[in-house]
């Protein structure tokens, strides 16, 4: 989709489908005297007597230099505040250019606070055109161009934030793919490829660490996780630094797990096809990696992704089985199926070796976050306030939820076992925070760190906001901002 800047004043707009957001509290728009300008007004009018329920299309027809107005009222968007209802309507205008054979698009954002909104206006454009649908053969046909159109004074400003937004949203889309895939089609040695691909793209440092060395090194927790799928794990590593050496060094790592049977405590078959979206954190990760590589923030950052597939091979692990985690805690693992966690033990382990003073996991790492907060919004845990703080602000500005729950320190009774230090489960109680106090345990000393539970928000089975069904990307927007905020 080719989205574009615009500085034309509304009787000289070329355009097939003009669209408008009305807000009550601002002044995205500024309404002339054209016949555009007057209909705007008597939408506005319309809009605060309650007369329309939804948006409003008006046809002008064929001949007239624009054939149709698409209005939005913000009012009418109670859920979201006005930077995420400007990317809910892009992509829900998107929705009736395609059905109504409207190629050019024009969306007005030239009143005073409208440049505030270009970068919104682009994320939803670009995040509401994505499909999925390379296996369908009724493919998604588009062939659309945006004009956002501001104030020539506000250029500069407009052309960073179109630039920016749009590069982290390409991002997300490349990750919503990854997930979306067939685990036949992505398993560990693929987000490797992929890993070194970003990395030659954006001159980044790459490590892949894999087959024997993991056992070698240490990394015992992706070595049993992988013992049972007949694709090798690998713990795959992103560095990006800027050019001026920075003292804080931001790790974000990312559970890779390809897909998730479950292992010998194999999951029910309902619903388990969207395990091939359980490397969700980690294709975070790599998207938001691609994405600071261009952005180029002034933060160390480093990418780590601990990728296997977890499957009930002859060779894989058993409950009851025990292994050393790399900072010689000992780990047994009471069911299979929460190997989430043994993974992320090697992936924190590497972020203390890599020297990060800030780490944030994000991981699809249990079924209790979903049924506590439901699928919009995810889970955040830390040992450091500020940094809970500073991520769930990240992710405020782009439309990302977190809510915050209490590392109970109480509650790691339920991790002890009389056979190793820690049992990888906690019980049927609290098991997002027992699962958070497992991680807690592997954090390197003296580093600041925040555990995001993304199970919830990762996938979709219906549309929500600007996203269709299917993976949303969750997380990427999240730590590009984060790390830029550094």
């Amino acid at each position: 989709m080719k989205i574009s800047l615009s500085h034309q004043p509304l009787e000289k707009l070329k355009a097939d489908l003009v669209v408008a957001v009305i807000d009550p509290d601002g002044d995205l728009i500024d309404v002339d005297d054209s016949v555009l300008g007057q209909s705007l007004k008597d939408a506005a009018r319309a809009f605060k007597r309650e007369r329309y329920q939804r948006e409003l299309l008006l046809n002008f027809g064929d001949k007239a230099p624009v054939k149709a107005l698409l209005v939005f009222s913000s009012a009418l968007e109670k859920n979201y505040d006005l930077r995420e209802s400007v990317k809910i309507f892009a992509a829900r205008s998107l929705g009736y250019a395609s059905d109504y054979g409207h190629a050019r698009l024009a969306f007005l954002l030239n009143g005073p606070s409208g440049v505030g909104h270009v970068g919104c206006a682009t994320e939803g454009y670009v995040l509401g055109d994505y499909r999925f649908d390379k296996y369908r053969q009724d493919k998604t046909k588009r062939s659309i161009s945006v004009s956002l159109v501001c104030r020539s004074t506000a250029r500069k400003t407009a052309e960073r934030d179109l630039m920016r937004n749009r590069i982290v949203s390409e991002e997300v889309n490349r990750a919503r793919d990854l997930v979306n895939e067939p685990g036949d089609k992505v398993y560990p040695k693929i987000l490797a490829q992929l890993a070194k691909k970003i990395a030659a793209s954006g001159k980044l440092g790459v490590t892949i660490v894999s087959g024997a060395a993991l056992e070698r090194q240490g990394y015992r927790g992706l070595v049993a996780v992988g013992k049972g799928s007949i694709y090798p794990p690998c713990l795959i590593v992103l560095r990006y630094r800027p050019a001026k050496k920075s003292k804080r060094h931001l790790a974000l790592v990312g559970k890779g797990i390809t897909f998730d049977t479950g292992g010998i405590s194999i999951k029910p078959s309902e619903g388990m096809w969207s395990m091939k979206g359980d490397m969700a954190g980690g294709a975070a990760v790599l998207g938001a990696m691609a994405a600071i590589a261009k952005l180029r923030p002034k933060v160390a950052v480093t990418g780590i992704v601990a990728a296997a597939e977890n499957f009930p091979g002859p060779d894989a692990q058993r409950p009851g089985d025990i292994f050393i985690a790399k900072n010689g805690k000992s780990v047994m693992v009471d069911n299979t199926d929460a190997e989430g966690r043994l993974v992320l033990t090697d992936a924190l382990a590497r972020a203390g070796e890599e020297k990060a003073t800030h780490i944030v996991d994000a991981a699809t790492l249990t079924g209790a976050i979903v049924r506590t907060l439901g699928t919009a919004v995810a889970g955040i845990m830390g040992n450091d306030a500020k940094l809970v703080r500073a991520v769930i602000d990240s992710g405020a500005r782009h439309g990302e939820a977190y809510w915050e729950l209490p590392l109970i320190e109480e509650y790691r009774e339920m991790l002890k076992t009389p056979y190793a230090d820690l049992n990888n489960i906690g019980g049927k109680f609290a098991g997002a925070i027992t699962a958070g106090l497992f991680l807690q345990e592997f954090v390197p000393e003296g580093a600041k760190w925040v555990h995001l539970d993304i199970a919830g928000p990762f996938i979709l089975e219906k549309k929500w906001k600007y996203f269709p069904e299917g993976a949303t990307g969750f997380g990427v927007k999240t730590f590009v901002e984060l790390a830029e905020s550094f």
